[in-house]
């Protein structure tokens, strides 16, 4: 049995790829020397600026509104615990354990930066969690950026709230005394940092970036199998032309389209039976390799956010010589950016395949049978599943609209501009997921579309793909139940190894 992978952080910034690691796949996450020592050397102003009993916000004053509130040095740490307890009130359907681990690996980034503050056993509590398969149950609903999410990690520090552990939902207090580990004793700053910076839409976009990723390889193969179904004209994707439009996602899918329909007996028997295809069918490199490209911009704005030092305020310097900067280093608008900007690329990617599998369903311009079943009439076929697939479209639709130019007033006015990026983050997840969906429903319809064009031989990528389908659903002859054949077609596109086993037949996509 192979150890899990171990990613230390310290030397260099963690990626999204690293956080999907860790929070997906059991990755170990550890810190390096130098992160430690930044961790120590941060935490040592902190204690310099106490033992001075110097005014400085979070650390000898309250919070937000309540930021001229000057507190004694015997209330630090019940500050530290208050904040955690009273920003603890998230609301809504608890996050997926996956979800938490990421929002945890992402503020332990923030923290290995060395400009926070806290005290190093806080860091290596929530090590702990990673390691010892103890995640906090946090509240989906609440943040406008930041606060409640880590909040709930936090008390969970504390014995409080409750965890996943061990495959079952237990007091956080029992989880720790199962792993003889002792609550955190909070001090001056902790519970402040514990509750700052981007975690929460950082770690919730990373999961998404991966999901999307894998998503936009499945939509070239399976929009090359609907052009193949709908016998569309390959001159549209003639490398010269191609070449023409030099945006590295539409040079991407143009190569990915070719090599999957190479070989089809389909696609050469049918040149030249129409002047040109419908948009959705020629325009599959452009709007894909536009897709891409706004993947490509929000991983790139993810890695660099991992890179930052994210908390209100920053400690500079060292203990003997150093200065404590009140910022908006915390204001998230880079990532609700970035996550606002994917979910529309996830609603036209979803978009575009419905209206390819509404083609398909169409006799009047598929040239197949009437929804895809041999005896129309007495059977729907694929009716309905067009209908399902329009409605997931409309509401990716609704969930493009941008949550990053919303806004609110928080804290007495303290806090008048919010990027609303962990809402933008959590609709990107949503829409990826009905994304998901659409695509499966297409690759129904697709792979339905081949039987009616038997013997004739398809695609290298193309074929591998109708082959991988049809081991866990069969064709249709005659109408039955349509939503368990949905479900194995979506579970196949959240299988990464089984888009490998058939992107391999034709030396990989790009």
């Amino acid at each position: 049995m192979s150890l899990p992978e171990k990613i230390l952080l310290g030397d260099s910034p963690l990626t999204w790829r690293q956080v999907v690691a860790v929070a997906r796949h059991g990755a170990r996450l550890a810190l390096t020397p130098s992160a430690w020592a930044r961790i120590d050397n941060a935490r040592g102003i902190v204690e310099r600026i106490v033992a001075r009993g110097e005014r400085a916000y979070g650390i000898s004053t309250g919070l937000g509104a309540l930021s001229e509130v000057v507190l004694s040095a015997e209330q630090f740490a019940a500050l530290s615990r208050n904040t955690l307890l009273s920003h603890a009130c998230g609301v809504g359907p608890v996050l997926a354990d996956e979800q938490t681990r990421a929002i945890i690996c992402c503020a332990i980034a923030n923290y290995s930066q060395g400009r926070s503050g806290l005290q190093r056993q806080v860091v290596e509590a929530l090590l702990a969690l990673l390691d010892r398969g103890i995640t906090p149950r946090v509240p989906s609903q609440g943040s406008v950026g930041y606060l409640t999410h880590m909040a709930h990690v936090g008390i969970a520090l504390l014995g409080v709230g409750e965890v996943s552990y061990r495959g079952q939902v237990v007091p956080a207090a029992e989880a720790l005394d199962a792993e003889g580990l002792e609550p955190v004793r909070l001090g001056a700053k902790d519970g402040l940092c514990l509750v700052n910076g981007l975690p929460c839409m950082t770690g919730l976009t990373c999961l998404a970036l991966d999901d999307a990723e894998r998503l936009m390889r499945w939509a070239d193969v399976i929009g090359a199998m609907s052009f193949e179904a709908l016998r569309g004209q390959i001159a549209a994707f003639d490398p010269d032309i191609i070449a023409l439009k030099p945006h590295p996602g539409v040079q991407a899918v143009g190569a990915n389209l070719l090599a999957l329909l190479a070989g089809s007996e389909v696609i050469a028997e049918s040149r030249g039976i129409r002047t040109q295809d419908a948009l959705s069918i020629r325009s599959i490199p452009q709007v894909h390799g536009a897709c891409r490209d706004q993947l490509a911009h929000a991983a790139k704005q993810v890695d660099t956010e991992l890179a930052s030092a994210n908390d209100n305020p920053l400690l500079l310097g060292t203990p003997d010589d150093y200065k404590v900067v009140s910022q908006a280093n915390p204001h998230g608008e880079s990532v609700a950016m970035a996550a606002d900007l994917l979910a529309i690329a996830v609603a036209e990617l979803g978009g575009i395949a419905e209206r390819r599998l509404d083609r398909l369903v169409n006799p009047l311009v598929s040239g197949l049978p009437a929804f895809l079943v041999s005896q129309p009439g007495v059977n729907s076929g694929m009716m309905i599943a067009q209908y399902v697939a329009a409605a997931l479209a409309g509401e990716n639709r609704q969930l493009a609209q941008p949550a990053v130019v919303d806004n609110f007033v928080t804290s007495g006015l303290q806090e008048d501009h919010l990027s609303l990026g962990t809402s933008a983050a959590l609709k990107l997840g949503r829409s990826v997921e009905n994304c998901r969906r659409i695509l499966a429903i297409e690759y129904l319809l697709a792979a339905q579309a081949f039987e009616f064009h038997k013997p004739k031989g398809f695609g290298a990528g193309t074929g591998a793909a109708w082959e991988a389908l049809r081991e866990r659903v069969p064709a249709y002859d005659q109408d039955r139940w349509l939503a368990p054949d949905i479900a194995r077609a979506a579970d196949l596109l959240a299988d990464r190894s089984a888009l490998d086993g058939i992107t391999a037949r034709i030396g990989g996509l790009q």
